[in-house]
């Protein structure tokens, strides 16, 4: 969409037709000036729309995952100390468990994050020229 050029208003005398363009009055040249200018500004504006979709799109996907991320941290960091409780229980296996289950939380914690700084480092990449 971006990469195509917009279609002018008036088509400009270029089939050789010189002397239907030496007719062609002030105004005339001015209306297909308006004309064009009108064109490229929707043509802007409906870029500015696109980039702004993209950088929203972005901002939400990067928000949603660190949410999550830290929703599991906080979820993690409860399990552990569920997990100190009961470990200090005189088995040893409920302290490996809740390790377990505390590595796993913090290890997709940290995948998630490293997902939503891809998705802003691909935002960036996308709007600037």
């Amino acid at each position: 969409m971006i990469e195509q050029p917009a279609e002018t208003a008036v088509t400009p005398h270029a089939d050789g037709q010189e002397e239907a363009a030496h007719d062609e009055s002030v105004r005339d040249a001015f209306t297909r000036l308006y004309e064009d200018a009108r064109a490229y500004a929707a043509a802007e504006a409906d870029r500015q729309k696109l980039r702004a979709g993209i950088v929203a799109t972005a901002v939400r996907n990067a928000a949603i995952f660190g949410l999550v991320a830290l929703i599991l941290v906080f979820a993690s960091l409860l399990a552990l100390l569920v997990g100190l409780i009961l470990a200090l229980q005189p088995s040893l296996g409920t302290l490996g468990a809740t390790l377990a289950v505390v590595g796993g939380g913090l290890l997709i914690a940290v995948l998630l994050l490293l997902l939503a700084r891809g998705c802003i480092a691909r935002m960036k990449k996308t709007i600037l020229p």
